[in-house]
């Protein structure tokens, strides 16, 4: 019985490395898909908006209270225009 463990964790694991594997095309994404993306999923993507928005030269610090700012200010242009797509709303809202 203990054998099967690890050869069930193993089998897991792999039958879950395509989901890893799969891309996300912010252009397409709409604030209203954004919105119902869930908690985790929406702190993954602003997080990665914000650092793309920051720009190549700026320092590797991430301002937590930024973050917060911009989304908030996201979430409410995302709830009034349901159907932008995510790379707009972000460029509206977290251009500098």
């Amino acid at each position: 019985m203990r054998a099967f463990g690890p050869a069930a964790l193993a089998a897991m694991m792999l039958a879950a490395s395509p989901a890893l594997a799969e891309n996300l095309d912010l252009s397409t994404v709409t604030c209203k898909d954004f919105l119902a993306a869930g908690k985790d999923n929406i702190s993954i993507i602003l997080t990665w908006l914000d650092a793309y928005h920051l720009g190549k030269d700026a320092p590797p610090v991430i301002d937590f209270d930024r973050m917060t700012k911009s989304g908030a200010a996201l979430g409410k242009y995302c709830g009034e225009n349901g159907d932008a797509t995510l790379s707009k709303a972000a460029d509206t809202v977290m251009s500098k």
